[in-house]
């Protein structure tokens, strides 16, 4: 055992003890990781393994969007395709080895939770196959190397708009990766698949016509105020040329509040298409049994423990669909929890040669990311299927390619228009790599691009623009619940009332929501926030299960009025089941107060403090600005003292200065003459501003912006030129300092990552308002390219040589082509900026405007169509007048009818109605879509009057060749009403007429007035 024996002498192994000393430990992953080093025999792998469709952001509004959609439908060159948006989240599934997947994770409680109700849909469908089905289903997607992307809808994870009634998945994509890229399957081909399978899809909608297109649109800007999945689903039903049905019907499964919509361009052909489809593979019958615990009941079992949560869901799966829990839990070598690996796989993969070309495009992919600093994180994760695999010469990983902002997808998207063989970017992108050694080499096809098949569109003969034109279409039903109540939880309970007030305005502002509907929903607005301020007090409630108290409130609520049923949509029916998620508070109180708290007016409070801070570059002229600000006697209006604290005045810790003074005297106005460039800085101008009561406005230097910065290079390149102008800067950063450039590239840098919009959106949602400081002329002439070039080697460099900033080393030649670049170009760089007196003038302006209430917060660009009401023909005042005229001439009882009645000061609109949602009904309306914009002759043929009102008899004539009618009983233009009498009176005329009580006069010949035909 541990000393030889001459009793064996036979035996010339090592004793027992030195056999156990000698037995070492498995390398683990990160140690072989760590010893592999990549040289000329090095190679790598790379498959895509989960996805979903890429993120496509259009370059147009969406109302040009709209109307390229209905151009390419009426020319025959396309069909436009219709889908429900279930509110969920995304889980993508590419059988047991392949894994399961969230949108940027696996391996954790969404994924197990995502598997769990796949699982249970094939129970469901399949009864007493299911273990053979699931285990066939695996089978064929990896074999055929196949995932499915699904909307999985719970109760569990996080509320939306509505918690769902049942949960479930509702397949939206099926993506073959056999072949390298991604190629999704169309929507026939995705339901074919599904009913094969037994699996749940969607609500379909295809419109291959002008007229069906148009008045989709139609139906939709009618309900977009206040649709439900019913009302939704109902008119869509009456105006598309095919509807096929989900297998998941969202009014039974989710509920009444619907999400929203996308629409998109499909092949022309698809019509065809899915209706083969439908007579190929007819609706799957359903031979479900006895379905076991339900994820509810297992989640409220577990609650304590995400682990037990995750193991307890996992168990409940049949064997046969997920033989193991390795993504989850790792293996008995490896611990899942150890499954990060070392963020040098990423600079390996891209040094290693390529083996094919699928490998070679993404390389391409993530080495043009990591170069351009995209928004985007790129997470390695040690493979535990491939764990037998695993060697000191071959190495497995996953990646996952984590885009943080949809600011990527919009520069990633520029960059394909350049280089065209670019590999999208997905959504949910998950990516297979194995690293190797092979000093054979590899005859592959790494140097040569394979045909890989074409995309579906690409074959149609499309356009890639036209290919990818999507639009989504959200309701207000929806929104209300998670942009104004979910997402204004932070405002309301961090900033106060008058803040979220502001909020929700703006909000509604934005989507450019009728007015009449921000009224409503500005009484409720106000009356929920005093309703869980007084509930939560300074507790935030948690957006995670907001429903819990949002429902019950709306429920109450919706019971007002219809007008107020109409606003809330559907609520309180699904709020049994809240102890799944939450228990309850364990109080009974009244939901509605009754006497609500009014709001505070959105203006700057003269008994509290004010902030104002200045996100921008040195060369801004901030510092000028404040002096100018100073020597401006009552800026605001009022006699509160102001204090210029200049940043380059002071040593030590800045911000921390400014809140002690803003504690000192909390009723002054602090000139915060600092650049506050980022994130951290507004936190903590927010901390100070909920500490002192007081309010923040930040002041930007006015500019378009670049894809990836709110500053563009004219406005980077007018700051250096003004910081190499100045002399004596407390800070030395002017013109006698070497590194000046350098200096203001670091501060460019630290707003990378937000356009224009977004970094505006940001300020405005955090403080409230947004002053603009004029910096550019509008019509200047472009930037002269040895400046631009200048800076953008500039750039180009600091990205290259951020790790080693500090040393300087390679920036003395930039810098003094910099200031050549500058010098050559003073007069452009003077004549390109504003005049300061104007710029100060404007601010000033901006802010008295705020102080005062006044003040229109900037926000994007509103689009053009909204919500409709009713359709009608709009129709010339003056043409009515000269009838009348006639008319009175001619007869005695008009001309005495009219004679006390100044109808030229009076009747200023005049149109003949054709259909009104509320009476005809929503696709009534929307069939008119077809019609808009269209000049449409109207036969009057009568005139009525009464001591109430007077009116035309009308009738519509053709256009197009088409006979339009109206849905009204009796079509008429309505002239005039008496005072405290509402038009719609005038329909009471022919009643009225058989009665006795009004008078008729026969127009002979009618007369005929063109008007154009519109949605009000």
């Amino acid at each position: 055992m541990v000393e030889r024996s001459t009793n064996f002498d036979w035996y010339k192994g090592p004793t027992h003890l030195e056999a156990l000393d000698s037995i070492s430990e498995p390398n683990s992953a990160d140690q072989l990781l760590e010893n592999f080093t990549v040289d000329s025999f090095t190679y790598s792998v790379a498959q895509v393994r989960a996805t979903f469709y890429p993120k496509f952001e259009n370059d147009k509004s969406d109302q040009e969007v709209r109307t390229r959609m209905a151009e390419m439908v009426s020319k025959g060159l396309a069909t436009l395709e219709v889908s429900l948006k279930h509110s969920g989240s995304l889980f993508m599934y590419a059988g047991h080895e392949g894994g399961a997947y969230a949108k940027n994770s696996y391996g954790n409680i969404y994924t197990a939770v995502g598997v769990f109700v796949l699982g249970r849909m094939f129970r469901e469908a399949w009864g007493s196959q299911c273990s053979k089905k699931q285990a066939e289903f695996n089978k064929f997607l990896e074999s055929n190397r196949m995932c499915i992307s699904m909307e999985l809808v719970t109760a569990v994870l996080g509320d939306h708009g509505q918690r769902p009634r049942e949960d479930y998945v509702v397949v939206t994509a099926v993506a073959d990766l056999g072949c390298g890229k991604p190629k999704f399957y169309s929507t026939p081909d995705v339901i074919a698949f599904c009913r094969k399978w037994r699996l749940p899809t969607n609500h379909v909608w295809l419109f291959s016509t002008r007229k069906s297109v148009i008045s989709f649109f139609a139906a939709y800007d009618a309900l977009c105020e206040e649709g439900t999945a019913t009302t939704v689903c109902k008119a869509l039903d009456e105006v598309a040329d095919v509807s096929i049905p989900g297998s998941k019907d969202h009014i039974k499964v989710q509920g009444e509040i619907l999400e929203g919509l996308v629409a998109r361009i499909v092949s022309r052909e698809s019509s065809e298409h899915m209706e083969q489809v439908l007579r190929d593979y007819p609706l799957p019958p359903s031979d479900g049994d006895y379905l076991g615990s339900s994820l509810r009941e297992i989640w409220a079992e577990n609650r304590s423990d995400e682990k037990q949560q995750i193991k307890a869901l996992l168990e409940s799966v049949d064997a046969s669909f997920l033989p193991n829990y390795m993504d989850w839990f790792g293996n008995d070598v490896a611990d899942g929890h150890s499954r990060n690996a070392d963020r040098s796989v990423v600079s390996k993969f891209l040094q290693a040669l390529p083996a094919d070309f699928s490998t070679t495009k993404l390389q391409e992919m993530v080495r043009l990311m990591t170069e351009k600093r995209f928004p985007a994180a790129f997470k390695c994760y040690h493979n535990f299927h491939k764990i037998n695999s695993v060697s000191s010469d071959s190495l497995h990983f996953k990646m996952v390619i984590h885009v943080h902002s949809d600011s990527a997808f919009r520069r990633y998207q520029e960059e394909m228009r350049h280089n065209p063989g670019l590999w999208p970017l997905y959504r949910g992108f998950f990516v297979d790599v194995n690293l190797f050694k092979n000093k054979k080499g590899i005859a592959g096809e790494s140097s040569q691009e394979i045909n890989y098949g074409s995309d579906t569109n690409a074959k149609d003969g499309l356009a890639n623009e036209d290919a990818n034109l999507m639009i989504k279409l959200k309701f207000l039903t929806y929104k209300i619940r998670t942009f104004l109540i979910r997402n204004g939880l932070p405002v309301l309970f961090k900033q106060g009332e008058a803040a979220y007030k502001a909020y929700y305005l703006r909000q509604m502002k934005i989507w450019n929501t009728s007015a009449a509907k921000q009224r409503e929903l500005s009484r409720m607005l106000d009356d929920w926030a005093v309703y869980i301020r007084e509930t939560y007090g300074h507790e935030q409630l948690s957006s995670f299960s907001y429903l819990s108290e949002a429902e019950p409130f709306l429920e109450q609520y919706a019971k007002r009025s219809p007008k107020t049923q109409a606003l809330i949509g559907s609520a309180g029916s699904l709020m049994r089941d809240l102890a799944i998620i939450e228990g309850s508070r364990g109080k009974e109180r009244d939901i509605i107060p009754s006497s609500p708290t009014p709001m505070v007016k959105e203006v700057i409070r003269k008994d509290e403090g004010l902030i104002v801070f200045f996100p921008g570059i040195p060369g801004c002229a901030k510092s000028a600005l404040c002096k100018e600000i100073m020597s401006a006697p009552g800026v605001l209006g009022d006699d509160r003292p102001v204090h210029h604290l200049m940043g380059d005045l002071f040593q030590g810790k800045y911000w921390g200065m400014v809140a002690e003074e803003c504690c000192k005297e909390p009723y002054s106005v602090i000139l915060a003459d600092k650049n506050a460039p980022n994130r951290g800085v507004w936190r903590q101008i927010e901390d100070m501003c909920r500490r002192t009561k007081a309010s923040a406005i930040p002041v930007v230097p006015d500019s378009e912006g670049t894809e990836s910065n709110p500053f563009s290079l004219d406005a980077l390149a007018v700051f250096m030129f003004r910081v190499l102008h100045r002399a004596n800067h407390p800070r030395n950063l002017d013109k006698s300092s070497p590194h000046a450039g350098y200096v203001l590239l670091k501060f460019y840098d630290l707003y990378h990552g937000k356009n224009r919009n977004e970094f505006e959106a940001e300020l405005i949602e955090r403080f409230g308002s947004l002053v603009k400081m004029p910096l550019l002329e509008p019509s200047r002439a472009p930037l002269p390219e040895c400046v631009r070039s200048t800076l953008q080697k500039g750039l180009d460099l600091y990205g290259r040589l951020k790790p080693t900033q500090d040393t300087y080393s390679e920036w003395p030649e930039w810098e003094t082509q910099l200031r050549e670049s500058l010098l050559q170009n003073v007069e452009y760089l003077n004549s390109i900026q504003v005049p300061f007196e104007s710029s100060v003038e404007s601010v000033l302006k901006q802010l008295k405007a705020i102080a005062k209430g006044e003040h229109t917060t900037p926000s994007a660009k509103q689009r053009s169509f909204g919500t409709i009401a009713y359709a009608a023909v709009n129709l010339p005042i003056s043409a009515f007048l000269d009838l009348l005229d006639s008319l009175g001439g001619q007869d005695p009882k008009v001309e005495g009818f009219l004679k006390d009645k100044d109808l030229r000061s009076s009747l200023t609109k005049a149109h003949l109605t054709l259909a009104h949602k509320r009476s005809h009904g929503v696709t009534a309306v929307a069939n008119y879509g077809p019609y808009v914009n269209q000049n449409v002759p109207i036969s009057m043929h009568a005139l009525l009057f009464s001591e109430k009102s007077a009116a035309l008899e009308a009738e519509p004539g053709v256009v197009d060749g088409e006979k339009l009618s109206s849905k009204n009983e009796w079509p008429h233009v309505t002239l005039w009403t008496a005072d405290g009498v509402s038009a719609k009176e005038a329909n009471v005329l022919p009643r009225l007429l058989a009665e006795g009580k009004a008078t008729r006069v026969e127009i002979d010949p009618p007369i005929t007035i063109t008007g154009v035909l519109e949605f009000f």
